[in-house]
């Protein structure tokens, strides 16, 4: 068959609502610059006011979401497995979730991130989205996966980008012990509930770039089978 009429069959197959979906998840993520700073700002008006455009994208990715769902193939011309395909976008959706979740955290206790941890903690929020955005990049490749049959060097290049996800989720794990050991030696002077809070947020942040691989390895995983 001329890859054309590959083309035409796949052309309602989930790979471009997939796309709009992590695009939405991108989008929502890098709210959080702007969230952190408000908050570094004790300005909560307008932490607030990021924490309502995150929820916004979460809720329109999460429409996208259960549209994804009626409407996946099941049928023979579904280039991958149905079952994978909903795992990837499951994985994709969890990182919207933990945008809203942790942003509501934040705002719940108008949370106060101490100023020595502040110059670690933007850096190590916007390493977390970076992780996103590499995921981002690969989803998009699916297209050109798709025309090339899931083989050859499209193959290879979405496996280095996945690799070269790893590495960015390896930096985040280090930024996270620099911020855990900078709030370690001021615990003594801040509300213990505060903390844990803190701790929790810290954590929160860095689960970020643990779903974004997991985005990648469930990718690498349909290109191993394929």
């Amino acid at each position: 068959m001329p890859i054309n009429s590959i083309l035409d069959v796949f052309s309602k197959s989930p790979l471009k609502p997939l796309i709009e979906h992590i695009d939405k998840v991108k989008t929502c993520s890098h709210v959080l610059i702007p969230f952190f700073d408000a908050v570094f700002r004790q300005d909560w008006e307008a932490a607030q006011e990021h924490r309502l455009k995150i929820c916004h994208l979460e809720n329109e990715a999460d429409t996208l979401k259960h549209k994804i769902r009626m409407r996946l193939p099941s049928g023979i011309f579904m280039p991958v497995e149905r079952s994978d395909m909903l795992e990837l976008l499951s994985q994709q959706d969890n990182i919207a979730n933990r945008c809203k979740d942790l942003s509501g955290q934040v705002i719940g206790r108008n949370l106060l991130i101490p100023q020595v941890i502040q110059a670690d903690f933007l850096p190590y929020t916007q390493r977390n989205i970076d992780a996103i955005d590499q995921a981002h990049m690969i989803i998009n490749e699916l297209s050109n996966l798709l025309e090339s049959g899931f083989h050859g060097k499209e193959v290879e290049l979405v496996l280095q980008m996945i690799s070269e996800l790893e590495t960015i989720e390896d930096d985040t794990d280090s930024l996270q012990i620099t911020l855990r050991q900078q709030l370690f030696a001021i615990e003594a002077n801040l509300n213990p509930v505060d903390i844990i809070f803190l701790y929790k947020i810290i954590e929160s942040i860095g689960g970020l770039a643990d779903l974004s691989k997991r985005v990648g390895s469930r990718l690498e995983i349909m290109l191993v089978q394929a």
